[in-house]
């Protein structure tokens, strides 16, 4: 079998409480998951449920109280500031909201070429390597010289992508990366991610809330809830077909285009949270 490119076991993460002597929040209560080469793994759960924080763990942004998190056989748990840059190389994210993410005072180029000529790429290639991003991702040559305001949405997050890509990546962590956007852009940007795969053969840990999202690019899908997984498996099965409460609740908020499915589906979940509030009140 493959060996995982991605694997956190038992992961914890806490952070410290508000106030004096409060208890530390545990944002992540032992969370395992692994990631194979060239593979999407969806992580889908509500605001809150930790989702994020475990994107942010893999890429160095939050602290392990406990547990590992391995790449490529090495453990990544607690680098030091020099050998996660020196890991930038081969674990890159793009983040949610690409009005905010790239830096409205440079240039599209400027944007691209940065993190090549921080490793040492001459400026020649770097000019040439994006030309190529530019094109990979769908965009003329001549928004090279462009600043990011003179783009909408979905082309601004064309570029962020690009940016992730320049260093040839083997794993991207996506944070809510279509979550900005109107429904028919997402849907553009879903498929150019499924085909940046397809010819790269890169990895994405996709972080979502949205089981519409996980569903169109991932290979499998993880829940969380409450800094918990709570269920696990082939992406198709989870999305359509859940087995979790919890899941189902997300499956039944998602809208669909019929006004009769749709209240059915506002009736069962009404139903599951009153089971939940029953169940609790006796336990």
């Amino acid at each position: 079998m493959t060996a995982p490119l991605l694997e956190v076991t038992d992961l914890v993460v806490e952070y410290p409480g508000k106030g004096f002597r409060a208890e530390p929040f545990r944002a992540l209560k032992g969370v395992s998951l692994d990631i194979l080469p060239g593979e999407t793994v969806g992580l889908v759960g509500e605001s809150g449920s930790g989702k994020t924080t475990l994107g942010r763990a893999a890429l160095g942004l939050a602290p392990v109280t406990e547990g590992t998190i391995r790449y490529d056989g090495r453990d990544i748990s607690h680098l030091g500031r020099s050998a996660r840059r020196a890991l930038s190389s081969e674990i890159q994210v793009v983040f949610q909201d690409p009005y905010s993410s790239l830096n409205p005072s440079m240039t599209i180029e400027q944007i691209l070429a940065e993190p090549l000529t921080v490793t040492g790429v001459s400026q020649a290639d770097a000019k040439a390597r994006v030309r190529e991003l530019l094109d990979q991702v769908g965009l003329p040559t001549d928004a090279r010289g462009r600043l990011p305001r003179e783009f909408s949405g979905g082309q601004r997050q064309r570029v962020a992508i690009a940016r992730a890509l320049a260093l040839s990546p083997r794993l991207i962590v996506c944070d809510e990366p279509v979550s900005a956007l109107d429904l028919s852009t997402q849907a553009r940007v879903l498929d150019l991610f499924i085909e940046i795969q397809e010819r790269t053969g890169v990895a994405y840990l996709f972080v979502t809330h949205d089981l519409a999202v996980v569903r169109h690019v991932s290979h499998r899908v993880a829940v969380m809830y409450r800094g918990e997984i709570v269920e696990s498996g082939d992406g198709d099965r989870v999305t359509s077909a859940p087995e979790h409460p919890y899941t189902q609740r997300l499956f039944m908020a998602a809208p669909v285009p019929d006004p009769d499915k749709q209240e059915e589906r506002r009736i069962a979940r009404r139903a599951l949270l009153d089971a939940e509030k029953s169940a609790t009140a006796s336990a």
